[in-house]
């Protein structure tokens, strides 16, 4: 399939990335860089999530941020949430958009919550009555549905299972995480494809780790087969606690430029992008695992040596 002319992308670094560093970021340094990100062009961002302040002590200022922060015309600002808790608090602060999520492995899930991830999704009813009533958006996450570190693969009839789950409790907005870094990009081109012809009213996501180095071909993938909503986060932060050896989201930066190059609109402006990114290197002191970051855009380059 042709690759799309225009793709959009939310900003996950903020909470994906931030949720897995030492260091905790000052409330005005984030208001800082959530202003930064506006100012750059993203109309999709995750502030962070609303998980108990001492099971992710980085996210315990969320409720601040979106009252300080308030709305954003044309702006789409969520946050992750774990339950009917999260989404009272969602209602409280004004934050008008949350993300569930649920694990594809079913291991996983067991483990975790000692029901199946089908079972999970049933159990989110009452988040999405709540969420409706108060005209808070909802949406869903599937982590790992390409494949786990538990099982392997994942069955496409796990997915299904999941998405079907999540249509009837009525969440038509669907993120796919590769929260284990594993997926590959035939596997994904393959169930990009598969979702969108099987569920034409379902609206998708993707969210990539850059564990192996597969995230950039993974979202081309996607791309190919159709998809058009990503996830990434600047300078590359991220992780996940759960899985051994996971590196970061797929840089920002590094779509961004791959989109500029390649005739691909974002209406992001990556050099706001990565003044951001260098910021919070400093904030957090350490590297970024960002390509773009620390080699420049291959126009900066070009331009420089024709001098």
């Amino acid at each position: 399939m042709k690759q799309p002319s225009a793709i959009t992308l939310c900003e996950v670094g903020l909470r994906d990335g931030l949720q897995n560093e030492a260091v905790l970021l000052p409330t005005e340094e984030k208001l800082s860089l959530l202003r930064g990100l506006i100012d750059a062009g993203f109309k999709v961002i995750e502030v962070g999530s609303f998980m108990h302040p001492k099971a992710v002590p980085q996210m315990a200022d969320t409720d601040q941020l979106f009252r300080q922060i308030g709305e954003v015309p044309g702006v789409e600002l969520r946050a992750l949430i774990p339950n009917l808790r999260g989404v009272q608090r969602a209602i409280d602060c004004g934050c008008k958009k949350v993300k569930l999520n649920v694990s594809a492995s079913t291991q996983h899930n067991l483990k975790n919550l000692n029901m199946t991830p089908q079972q999970s999704v049933a159990g989110f009813a009452p988040c999405v009555e709540a969420a409706t009533a108060a005209g808070v958006e909802i949406s869903g996450s599937i982590s790992m549905p390409f494949a786990s570190i538990w099982e392997g693969v994942t069955p496409v009839e796990t997915v299904e299972g999941i998405i079907e789950a999540y249509l009837a409790v009525g969440i038509d907005e669907i993120s796919l995480s590769d929260a284990s870094g594993m997926a590959t990009p035939k596997q994904v081109e393959n169930l990009c494809s598969h979702v969108l012809q099987k569920y034409p009213t379902a609206r998708w996501w993707l969210h990539f780790h850059n564990t192996r180095g597969m995230a950039m071909a993974n979202m081309i993938a996607a791309m190919d087969a159709g998809m058009t909503q990503f996830d990434t986060s600047f300078g590359g932060l991220g992780g996940c606690p759960f899985v051994p050896g996971a590196a970061g989201n797929i840089s920002t930066e590094d779509v961004v430029h791959l989109c500029d190059e390649s005739g691909i609109e974002t209406g992001i402006d990556i050099t706001k992008v990565m003044e951001l990114s260098r910021k919070l290197q400093e904030l957090l002191g350490h590297g970024m695992e960002s390509y773009v970051l620390r080699a420049g855009r291959s126009s900066d380059l070009i331009a420089a040596h024709q001098e």
